[in-house]
């Protein structure tokens, strides 16, 4: 599994992990599946899309910057 950090693209209206400065996974799509650290613990969840992009089982404000790994 590769970490990185959730990033939004505003160019393509949805979320992308970047892995370093050059690396990015290519954009993600509703029903993608990954693991994000929260509270110092991975935790499944998947990506989808209402009026916002949220994380299922996930409460955030904001995603950009939240560390994950898929």
């Amino acid at each position: 599994m590769k970490q990185g950090a959730l990033i939004y693209d505003e160019q393509t209206d949805r979320y992308d992990i970047r892995f370093d400065l050059a690396n990015y996974y290519g954009g993600l799509h509703c029903g993608e599946c990954f693991d994000v650290m929260i509270g110092g613990r991975w935790k499944p969840t998947r990506i989808e899309m209402a009026e916002n992009w949220y994380l299922v089982g996930i409460r955030a404000d904001d995603l950009s910057g939240l560390r994950v790994r898929i």
